[in-house]
């Protein structure tokens, strides 16, 4: 199984939000699993390259295809922007991952599909933004 990487602001803030929602549909039980699984490091000890909370992240599918978005909490979403929640399957797949590393997406209607992360164009840690 991949190392992944969070932050401990980032999985405090994910936990309260989970906390909040119980019951947990398969989406929160997700996420829960990647946080239980995830190396919790400091915001200052990030690695540049990994996938945190409000991080902008380009991707690329088995096909070619290319996609842009920025990962953020379900408040923030907004599709038109890119601005995807961290609580759906290709927001849940992403947290913690790094640049070079292949993501499975589970989707209900479209089967799975493999991504790859080419870049993290913004991350907040690396910018010295510590309380996004």
């Amino acid at each position: 199984m991949i190392k992944i990487y969070i932050t401990q602001f980032d999985h405090d803030r994910l936990m309260k939000l989970l906390n909040q929602r119980a019951p947990h549909d398969k989406f929160d039980k997700a996420l829960l699993s990647e946080l239980e699984r995830g190396e919790i490091v400091e915001p200052k000890d990030i690695p540049p390259d990994v996938v945190t909370m409000n991080s902008h992240v380009k991707l690329k599918g088995a096909n070619g295809e290319k996609w842009d978005f920025w990962l953020v909490f379900p408040e923030n979403v907004n599709l038109s922007e890119g601005k995807i929640s961290v609580l759906s399957p290709t927001g849940c797949a992403l947290l913690g991952y790094k640049v070079g590393q292949k993501v499975t997406i589970h989707t209900p209607h479209k089967g799975d599909h493999v991504l790859e992360i080419t870049e993290v164009v913004s991350q907040p840690e690396r910018e010295g933004k510590f309380d996004l």
